[in-house]
Order: C-alpha cells, then structure tokens, then sequence
C-alpha cells in the first residue's frame, strides 16, 4: 500500500466512513459538528438579519433609514445620488414661527412635509370624527396641530389660522406623530403643514433659522450602498443620524442583544468542540486495530494520517452541508415565530455566516480532534499479535492547549474584541486547571465517602451507590475527564441562562410600568413651586426639577470645534445646536462618574422631598475663571475631549469656560431627564434659565395634561408615550430571540452528555458484564450505574455553578456593562439537576448494555 494515490485514498477514505456511520461514536461526532455548523451558521443568519432589522426599525423612529440634515437645502447631486441608490425620498422643513387666530399670538413649532410623507408608520389624528391612522401628511392648504396648541389657541377643526403671509385651515389635530422625536430642539407646540404652503408662507428668508431634512428609506443593501457618501457628508458638517446616537435607549439595547446572540452562538460552538473531542477518542481507540493491520499491509504513517484526516473531512463536509441546511432552516424558524411581532420585513440572509460556519466546523474539527488522531498515526503493527501495545494517549494539557487556541481564535473572530478574547480565554484555561485539581479532590471525597457506607442488601440502594464508586475510583481518570466535560456543560448553559436572565431583568428594570412618559420643559423660576404642587399626588413617577441653560459650545481649548474634533465628528448634532446645560451639587440619579472626581461634596441636605434636589440660586461667580464640568462620556469620546480640556460655551452675549474634570455615563435608558454637561452650583444661576421635569401618568390621569396647560400656558408638556411604546416593542422582539437561541444551546450542551455517555460504553459494557457473571443481578446493575452517573452529575454541577458565576461576571464587567453578583438560585438548583439529568441519561444509555448477555459485553473488551 506504499505511495499510495490520492485518489485511491478518498476511495478508501469514503468507504471506511460509510461503514462506520453504524458506529454510535461516529454519529455522535456527526452531531457534534452538524450542531456546530447548524449553531453558528443560524445565529449567524438570524443576528446578521435581525440586526439589520432592527436597526432599521428603531432608525425608522427619525422617519427613514437615512436621515440628513443641514441648514441649507440640500443640492441636487446628493439627492441623484440617494435615488441612483435605490432609495425614496422625502423632504422635510422644521423652523419656528408665530401662529395667529385673531388676537391670539402662539410660537409654534413648524415640521413641513411633502407628499411621500412618511416613509414608516402613521400619524394618528382626529379630523373631527374621532382619531384615525393616515398614511399621509397634511393636504394642501390645510394645517394639523397639536393637542397643546388647539388649547392655546381654541382651535377646532375647520377653523383658520394666519402662518406668515398665508392662511391654513385646521384640518385635524394630532394625537401621535410616526416619526415624534424626544428631543428637546423647540419648546413650542408643534404645527404641520404641507411642503406646496410653504413658500406663499414667505418665512424662510436669508438668514432664518431653518433645518432642511432629506429623509430615505431604502432596503438595507441600498443603505449600505451609499456609506461612502454618508461619510463624505459628515465630513462636510452634514448631521447623519445614528440611532446608537440619537436613539440611545434602542442602541445599548441592540448592542447588548448582539453580544448576547455572539456568546450564546460561542457556547454551542464550545460544547460541539467538547463532545468532537470526546467522540473522537472513541472513534481513534475503535480504529486502532484497523491502522496495525493496514500497517501489516505496508500502509506508511503517513498514508494512515491521510486515510483518516479524509474519512473525519468527508464527515465535516457532510455534517456541514446538513449543519449549514439546519441553520438557515432555523434561522427561517426564529423569523417566522416571531413575524408577529417583528413590524417590519427582515433583509434576506447573506452568504457570509454560512462561510463563518463551515470554516468554524473545520477548525473545531482540527482543533479539538487533531491531537487524539494523531495516536492513529503511532500504532504499531505487532498490535495484530499483541494488544497491550496500543500507542499512548496524546498529552491531555496538548489536547486542551491546541483546542483552547482554536476556541479562542474563534472567539477573536467572533466577538470582533481581542482584549476580550485573551481574557476569557487565559481566565478559563486558570479556572481548567483549578477544575482539575478540585475535580479529583472533589471525586476523592466522594469516593472516600461511598467506601465507608455500610454494607447492605445485595440490590439495596446503599450497595448501589458503593458500587459506583468502586467504579468510578477503579477508572479515576476517564471518571475525571467525565466530570470536567460535564462541568463545562453545565457551565456554558448557566452561563447562557444566567446572561439571559440577568439581561432580561436589566430590560425590564430600565422600563417599568411607572416610567416617565411626559417632559415638562420651559417652567419658569417663579412657576416651579405650583407647577410641583400641581403634580403632586397625580404623577404615578416623577423625577427632580433640574435647572437648564441653553449655550453653544464655541471653543474646545481656544480652538474652533469643528478644527478641534475628529474629521468624522465634524457634523455632530452637539457642534451645530445649543445644549441643555444644568448645575447640581451631587451625582444625578443614573449618572456613574468612569474618568475623574465629581465636585468637591458639601454636607448631605435633606430638606424635605424631590424638589429640593436642585440647589436653588446660589450666589454667581466671575465668568472668567475656568469652573469644574462634568461631561457625557460617550460625547467626549466622539469629540475627542479627555479630562483637563477647557470648554468654551456661549450663553446669551456672555461666554463660560470650563475644564473637564470628569466623565459620566448616563442612564439613558431610563426616560429621564440627562445632561451632556454639568456646571457646579454658583456659575450658571446669573443666565436666564427655566426647569424641566420628567413624570408618568396613567390612563386614567389624562384630563390633567389640560389642566396644566390651561394653569402653565408658557410650559411645553412633551408625549413620548409613542416612543416609549416603540423601544418596548422592540426590547419585547429582542428578547423572544434571546429565549428561541437558549434552546439551541441546551441542545449543544444534551450532544455533550451524549457523546462523553457512549465514549464510555465499552468499559462500562465490560464491566457489567464482569458483574453479571459473578452473580449481580439487574436491579443492582441499573441502581448501580444511575447511582455512579448521579455522583458525577452532581460534582459536576457544583463546579459548573462555580465556573459559570466566574465567568457571568467577568463577561458583565467587561464585555454588557451590567453589575456582577451572585446567583444563588444557580448553586441551589444545578447541582441537584445536574445529579438527575446525568443520572437519566446515563440510565437510558446503558439499558442496553443490562439486556446483553455477559459474553456479549465481555466481547467489547478490546474496543474498550
């Protein structure tokens, strides 16, 4: 057989593999990888479209995919490059303007629209007959208003209102609008028109203050089509909004659901890789006696490698092929379950996952079953005669290290995070090594204690559980190897389950029922006091009255900022608008100091109550010194400030210069009021400023909203129920993804137990057969082993529980931002499940090796 051909190999290869699909260790290896390939690939395919999706969908709350604006109407280069794209437009105006019905004068809010209007959604409004959903904007000639501005103004639907040089009639008033932002960019009530008004208007004159919007919506290949573009606009001062961005309390969420999804795919890529290398050793062990006799007929080392390295590749291939069809079928499956409550169409899969899919049941299969193949290529040929000469084991601590540096290069490749990558992975191979020395101390206690249990019936319980642990202490090491894979099982699916959990809570926590629904902004000093008694007893929730100075940050350390910040943040909205600043004295609530000190800390005062949070009117300072700020840590990263910088903000005439002297990350998901910037108590009070509050009402409180309006005319009351109901929505999508994933992951960590069950069933078959013919009966047999399977599913979930509460809060701290602590919940239920599943399993398993006659058993000695 010397020199043998490639071609005569992959002959030989195929048919030695279609013979062996009988083989219980070659299916079990078979599922490994298809799981391996199936997990990847659909958790690939559904993030990599979810993802997509449900960017698009919380992009769709600024009414497009793509949404440009400037203070210039946009040329029409830009916008023949959108359409060559793919994309439908739509133009949108937004300036303030006085509103006039006889002898009432109102500022309002203007959003101008066109025809196409909107892209997503519909406007709820009542024309008279009640409120209804439109696909469209106002008509021509007619003027939709808001609930605050009709009661301001005693406007009913049909009457006529003066806009600048031309008159609209009021043809409805909005209850919800499909792109409402919960930005605070006007005060005023809002009025919508129709772009055709607009220039009879004559309000837009040189030197007005205008917001030209350029609204696309497109599929996701379009979108990515015009990145390049994109990147150019922002580059020339052009706002492109990012809903990571302008939607923070969707992008943390989207955010922690991709990582989420990454580590569930990573845990059943890990188990897979686990139950390929417990396959493989029985696969090898099976084969040895084949490889000596085609040493016999002059097959070489490494021909023998060839033959095999092909038979394990024609099985990757097609468990691949199978795996890959599961995956995009699964992934068709979380779709289609959660098509309802999914309101928009995801984009069709790509190609990529599927590639990232098989190249992952490729390298799990190098990784984790190249070392234990490597015993075939040592056999000897005088095995024939003798078979105590089996070539030794590969080194475990090689096995581990080849197969810990695949998983982790596959979780550098997957979680796109080195830093990540090297420290779960360093910290797991310290946690392997202290799970093997407290898994043989572990398993040397247990089997100290079943020796010492007294001796009783022949088939009684208590003979049974000794007996297995004679019979794990007589194979201490395979009982060792068992106990570590089961551990690490148990570990990768708590890990899952308790990430899930904790990040379900963390949602459910950042939206209670009682979450802020309303802002009330542009309450004056002296209507403060009555505006916090008009609320008490009627707001289910409320947050502090905060003081707020508009100013435009005008200089960052005596430079223009748009020469002081990156290229790309050129056109960040922060550079182009006034900011809401504020002063407090101590750390708002949901507010985390990460770089620097807060202010210096006065004594605590409690003076009686929420309103009372705010310093009020502390003595002014010069305006020349440099005061302490404190800054959004996700805006000084995009401008490119570090603590020390000096901010210059242009209040009014006057200026205020600030060095940063910490950074803060917000709570943003909480619908309360934050801020970019914090002076301390004594710099701002000398500036005009009014108070803002954020409050829920219930159903039931409505009839309030007017009651607040007609006592506080000048005060904007914000509704931001729609968009609180939008980002539910979409956590509620997020999470049903979360939950349909966990399952494919326990069904990796099942294909675990099976193959570490039947790699060991040739001993176990030899020993019972041993028990059988020296007089034990099969009630003692079958107490026996789920007895023995019991002990090592129970040590195994004591230190599964143990390595999974290491990890969880390792992956908190460094990888979703959450808090670490303890599940104890997990060390109450783990171990005892864990006792149980491992004791059915391995039941069920073995019924077979109990209803074989002994001599049968007996005959697998030399598969053992």
């Amino acid at each position: 057989m010397s020199r043998t051909a490639w071609p005569a190999l992959l002959r030989l290869s195929a048919r030695g593999l279609i013979r062996d699909l009988r083989a219980a260790d070659v299916r079990a290896l078979a599922l490994a990888l298809a799981l391996a390939v199936a997990a990847s690939t659909m958790i690939g395919f559904f993030l990599d479209r979810l993802d997509r999706g449900l960017t698009r969908q919380a992009g769709q709350l600024a009414g497009g995919d793509v949404v440009l604006e400037q203070g210039r109407p946009f040329d029409e280069a830009v916008r023949r490059a959108l359409e060559e794209a793919g994309l439908t437009l739509s133009d949108q105006v937004d300036m303030v303007s006085m509103v006039s019905r006889g002898d009432r004068f109102q500022p309002a809010s203007l959003k101008v629209v066109d025809s196409v209007y909107p892209h997503y959604g519909t406007a709820r409004v009542d024309r008279g007959n009640g409120v209804e959903s439109l696909a469209h904007g106002p008509a021509p000639g007619e003027a939709w208003v808001a609930p605050r501005l009709a009661l301001l103004m005693e406007l009913e639907v049909g009457d006529r209102v003066r806009l600048g040089e031309t008159k609209l009639e009021v043809g409805g008033v909005i209850e919800r609008e499909p792109d409402q932002s919960a930005g605070f960019g006007s005060f005023n009530p809002r009025l919508m028109m129709h772009r055709d008004d607009l220039d009879a208007t004559g309000l837009v004159q040189e030197g007005s203050r205008v917001e030209f919007e350029l609204l696309a919506a497109g599929s996701a290949e379009a979108v990515a089509r015009i990145e390049p573009l994109l990147q150019r606009l922002r580059r020339e001062g052009v706002e492109v909004r990012d809903v990571r961005q302008d939607r923070p309390q969707l992008g943390n969420a989207l955010a922690r659901a991709e990582k989420y999804l990454g580590l569930a795919g990573l845990a059943a890529v890990l188990l897979a890789g686990v139950a390929v290398a417990m396959s493989t050793r029985r696969y090898v062990d099976r084969h040895l006696d084949t490889a000596a006799l085609l040493r016999c007929f002059g097959a070489t080392q490494r021909e023998l490698l060839r033959l095999f390295v092909l038979q394990l590749l024609w099985l990757a291939l097609a468990a691949s092929a199978l795996g890959a069809l599961l995956g995009l079928a699964g992934q068709a499956l979380l779709v289609r379950l959660l098509s309802t409550f999914l309101p928009f169409s995801l984009p069709a899969p790509g190609m990529l996952p599927l590639w990232l899919g098989v190249f992952t049941a490729l390298v799990v299969l190098a990784g984790f079953a190249g070392p234990t193949l490597l015993r075939l290529k040592r056999v000897s040929a005088l095995k024939v005669l003798r078979r105590e000469l089996d070539p030794l084991p590969p080194s475990a601590w090689l096995v581990v290290g080849v197969a810990a540096l695949v998983f982790g290069g596959l979780l550098w490749l997957y979680s796109g995070d080195p830093g990540l990558a090297a420290g779960l992975l360093l910290g797991g191979l310290v946690m392997l090594v202290v799970l093997w020395g407290l898994g043989g101390v572990l398993l040397g206690l247990v089997l100290k204690g079943t020796a010492r249990l007294p001796r009783g019936p022949a088939d009684g319980l208590v003979t049974a559980v000794r007996l297995g642990g004679q019979q794990l202490a007589r194979r201490r090491q395979a009982s060792l190897g068992q106990l570590l894979a089961f551990s690490v099982t148990f570990f990768a699916v708590a890990m899952i389950v308790l990430v899930r959990g904790d990040l379900l809570t963390t949602w459910q926590a950042q939206l209670p029922e009682d979450t802020p629904n309303h802002f009330a902004i542009n309450i004056q000093p002296q209507e403060r006091d009555a505006f916090a008694s008009a609320l008490a007893g009627a707001a289910d929730a409320r947050s502090a009255l905060y003081p707020m100075v508009r100013g435009r940050l005008t200089a960052i350390n005596d430079q223009v900022p748009q020469e002081a910040v990156p290229a790309e943040s050129r056109g960040d909205n922060a550079l182009r608008r006034e900011l809401n600043l504020t002063w407090r004295e101590t750390l708002p609530e949901g507010n985390r100091v990460v770089a620097g000190e807060w202010f210096a800390e006065g004594p605590d005062s409690e003076t009686g109550g929420w309103l009372d949070e705010v310093a009020a009117e502390p003595p002014p300072t010069a305006s020349g010194a440099a005061v302490p700020i404190s800054m959004e840590d996700g805006l000084a990263e995009r401008l490119g400030i570090a603590l020390g910088d000096r901010l210059t903000f242009t209040i009014g005439s006057d200026a205020v210069t600030g060095e940063v002297t910490s950074l803060r990350s917000l709570d943003w998901e909480s619908f309360r009021p934050n801020f970019y910037v914090i002076f301390p108590p004594g710099t701002l009070e000398r500036f005009g400023h009014s108070y803002i509050t954020a409050f829920h009402l219930g159903d039931d409180d409505r009839d309030l909203l007017r009651q607040l309006v007609r006592e506080f005319p000048g005060v904007t009351l914000l509704d931001v129920e729609a968009i609180l109901g939008q980002v539910r929505e979409v956590l509620t999508q997020v999470t049903r993804a979360v939950e349909l994933v966990l399952g494919f992951v326990l069904l990796a960590g099942v294909s675990v137990l099976y193959a570490a069950l039947i790699a060991s069933l040739p001993v176990r078959a030899h020993e019972s057969g041993l028990l059988r013919v020296f007089g034990a009966s099969n009630r003692l047999l079958s107490r026996m082993q789920a007895a023995e399977f019991a002990v090592l599913g129970l040590a195994s979930g004591l230190m599964g529980a143990l390595l999974a509460e290491l990890a969880a809060a390792g992956i908190y701290l460094a990888w979703f931002d959450l808090a670490p602590r303890i599940h104890w919940l997990l060390w109450l239920t783990l171990p005892p499940v864990g006792a149980l599943l491992i004791g059915l399993i391995g039941h069920l398993l073995s019924r077979g090796l109990r209803r074989q006659a002994p001599a049968a058993s007996l005959g697998l000695l030399g598969e053992a």
